[in-house]
């Protein structure tokens, strides 16, 4: 071809598209939050090594990133194989893709560029512990099961009481998650599972080793908060349901996820044991409550009818009954129902078998119950415009014993073991102690330490 001619051929060729810059919001902290944080966070740095912020990788003595020269970055060297030896990051996981491998180098030789959006002001003290203004949200109550600390929900952090509830809390147990949607007690007592995340951007599983105060487990997965956790009876499992409507199961000491099912249609906020563990039970606001296989991960029923109509609403809450394949449930229609766990007649369409009975119902939705040691009597606690009730049932009668009204959304309640107390929680961030008897109200407790603030002056000059 002739010189000129190939010259403006070269000219009508169309550009190639340039390639973008790699982001460190959009494309590096992902990667970070899912593969990294669990073992690299304030509460457990792996390492003497955080890996959370942009500073946490270029700043301080020894950066793992040093911008503009992939080859000194000790980041890099850690995820990349080398000489047919698999990388040594993530340990236990299967190793970074080469395309992810590669938009790191590309990153880094990149000039390594923050682009993260500022944060939103989150006030901490010196221990990294939040400062509060004024009582956050309270998500969700547990108790242990020898019945002597009570786990309380904060912001971005689980706050442990004496079961009195009198006082300032024991232990304060401060994890990456912003948002804590559920705590729940290992059945020994030693472990605690809190489930949560930051919403819209990732879920969180959090397992503390309870005397120690120690992060044992942290577990990244999808784009929102997680919810209703629960333990297999030998403590080895942890379930959650997750905003992108399935339900999962972990192994309780490494976060090895062994169970992943999908057939709810939307979020799925509550799960629960077989007595033998064999299989799992799931709530949803798609109105259905299903039974898995754990072994199989198969579905196998929905134990709540499938009629149109037959459920008003989402249901919210499950707990399953001491020692009983049998379910109490809450949701959007207000009653407290109980269910059998397993069916023993064929399915009709239309047909409700498995429910055992439905209690009278509350005002609003019923966001929580919890069941009494023996599975005589169980609490249930609901909200409706700003308001909240709190009522006690006994298993074999449809009206509740009593009924508190409380003036404030409630989205938690909890049984004291001992029998004596229930407890509930919501959204003015209080505490509030009842009698099992009678509902009579025992004590009230801002659960969270606060600063002096305009908030306690009016809450003092109101009571």
């Amino acid at each position: 071809m002739r010189p000129w001619l190939a010259a403006t051929a070269l000219l009508l060729m169309p550009a190639l598209p340039a390639q973008d810059a790699v982001s460190f919001a959009d494309d590096v902290l992902p990667v970070l939050t899912k593969h990294c944080h669990g073992c690299h966070q304030p509460a457990k740095a792996s390492g003497g090594t955080q890996l959370i912020t942009h500073l946490d990788l270029v700043g301080g003595e020894s950066p793992v990133v040093v911008p503009g020269k992939p080859e000194e970055s000790l980041l890099l060297e850690v995820v990349t194989p080398f000489d047919g030896d698999a990388p040594s990051m993530p340990p236990g996981a299967d190793a970074l893709s080469g395309a992810t491998v590669d938009m790191l180098r590309r990153w880094i030789a990149e000039g390594a560029l923050d682009d993260s959006p500022p944060a939103p002001a989150d006030e901490r003290n010196e221990m990294g512990e939040p400062i509060y203004r004024k009582p956050p949200v309270v998500t969700s109550l547990a108790y242990s099961p020898d019945g002597k600390t009570l786990a309380v929900t904060g912001r971005g952090e689980v706050l442990l009481h004496r079961s009195d509830v009198s006082g300032a809390p024991i232990a304060r147990l401060v994890g990456l998650s912003e948002r804590i949607e559920t705590v729940t007690f290992s059945p020994d007592g030693k472990r605690l599972a809190a489930c949560g995340g930051a919403p819209a951007l990732r879920g969180e599983l959090q397992i503390w080793d309870v005397p120690g105060q120690e992060l044992l487990v942290s577990k990244n997965l999808t784009y929102d908060t997680l919810r209703g956790a629960s333990w297999s009876g030998d403590g080895k499992r942890v379930a959650f349901g997750c905003t992108d409507n399935t339900v999962r199961v972990v192994q309780s000491a490494t976060g090895e996820e062994v169970l992943f099912q999908g057939a709810h249609s939307d979020w799925v906020l509550g799960t629960a044991f077989s007595s033998d563990d064999s299989h799992l039970v799931t709530v949803s606001r798609d109105r259905s409550m299903k039974l898995i296989k754990v072994e199989s991960q198969q579905f196998i029923d929905n134990i709540t009818s499938i009629t149109p109509g037959a459920l008003r609403g989402g249901l919210m809450a499950v707990a399953r009954r001491p020692k009983l394949d049998q379910l109490l449930v809450g949701g959007a229609d207000g009653s407290p129902k109980m269910y059998k766990m397993y069916r023993e007649e064929k399915r009709v369409i239309g047909d409700d078998f498995n429910l055992l009975r439905a209690f009278t119902r509350l005002p609003g939705r019923v966001f929580s119950v919890a069941w009494n040691d023996d599975g005589t009597r169980f609490v249930a606690g609901a909200s409706l415009r700003g308001s909240g009730t709190v009522s006690l049932y006994d298993v074999g009668k449809e009206a509740p014993l009593w009924t508190r009204e409380v003036p404030s959304g409630v989205y938690t309640v909890a049984y004291r073991p001992n029998g004596q107390e229930v407890v509930a929680g919501g959204f003015d961030g209080i505490v509030r102690v009842l009698a099992a008897s009678d509902g009579e109200l025992l004590r009230e407790l801002v659960p969270v330490p606060l600063e002096k603030s305009s908030w306690n002056l009016l809450e003092q000059s109101a009571r």
